[in-house]
């Protein structure tokens, strides 16, 4: 597991201004490749993660969330709210191939606002 310093834009937290938010030694971000949607829209991700590994999700839909929960937990990890925009998720030990979990999450942005379900696919190597 790689170990870093991420500093997280509040937008992507669900806070108003220019403050910053710094987590000392938090997963890196998860490495992804994701189709935005607006709020009220459902999207999908798909990230990859070592076995046994853990990274962050923040949610990027534009604007700000005011509230979200795991609607799907992984089988084969585990996901962690860590405020109302970012999740972390870490793998199980030893287990390499694919797994799925799914972010619902209620936010405002400048174009719409509604609810959103975000479903991530994992590949685990």
């Amino acid at each position: 597991m790689r170990l870093s310093f991420l500093v997280v834009p509040a937008l992507i937290l669900g806070a108003s201004g220019s403050t910053y938010i710094s987590v000392a030694l938090a997963a890196s971000e998860c490495s992804r490749s994701m189709e935005l949607a607006d709020w009220g829209e459902d999207s999908t991700a798909d990230i990859s993660v070592t076995s046994g590994g853990s990274c962050v999700f923040p949610i990027t839909v534009s604007g700000a969330a005011s509230s979200s929960e795991i609607s799907l937990k992984p089988v084969h990890g585990k996901l962690k709210k860590l405020n109302v925009a970012t999740y972390e998720y870490r793998t199980k030990a030893r287990y390499k191939g694919t797994d799925t979990f799914a972010i619902k999450a209620t936010g405002k942005g400048p174009k719409a606002s509604g609810t959103s379900v975000i479903t991530v696919h994992a590949t685990i190597k």
